[in-house]
């Protein structure tokens, strides 16, 4: 069973635990999701497409992410998910916290920070291997296919990032 850390409204650790995706939040209660950002230095960006049978966000494009483990810093994280998604080791000295935003969605009772880490990290597409069970694709985009797939609504969370690019 996977555990989340529950934070208050200020990001601070409130010493209780939820069960991941245990959506049954109160108002003042959020967890922590961190996304990642690769961008080598030809300019491509490394993004991966949600497996048609995901029961949100099917077929759109998105960057590696997902949730915070309880007891697991953000940055650990994001480093954990990036080699979940797409089998890359990441160098920690590759990147950092760009932006942190916030949602707020009781009607749903998932309320949530998100962490956006940005890497610069030259691999080789090779070196990329997606995991199957989330992803049916990856590609290396330019800046202009992300906006474009943004443009079209099939690019998650671009508007709430599109500043880390």
């Amino acid at each position: 069973m996977e555990l989340w850390d529950i934070y208050d409204k200020n990001k601070q650790l409130t010493g209780r635990t939820m069960i991941r995706n245990d959506w049954n939040m109160k108002e003042d209660e959020f967890h922590l999701t961190v996304l990642g950002i690769i961008k080598r230095s030809d300019g491509k960006y490394l993004i991966t497409k949600r497996r048609e049978d995901k029961g949100w966000g099917a077929g759109w494009w998105e960057v590696p992410g997902g949730g915070v483990n309880a007891g697991e810093s953000s940055f650990d994280g994001i480093i954990r998910e990036i080699k979940e998604e797409t089998g890359l080791e990441i160098p920690k000295e590759k990147g950092g916290l760009s932006l942190t935003y916030k949602r707020i969605n009781m009607k749903e009772k998932n309320n949530y920070f998100v962490d956006v880490y940005k890497f610069i990290y030259d691999f080789d597409k090779k070196d990329v291997t997606i995991q199957k069970n989330e992803a049916s694709e990856f590609k290396l985009a330019s800046l202009k296919e992300i906006k474009e797939y943004a443009k079209q609504g099939i690019f998650l969370h671009y508007d709430s990032i599109k500043d880390a690019f």
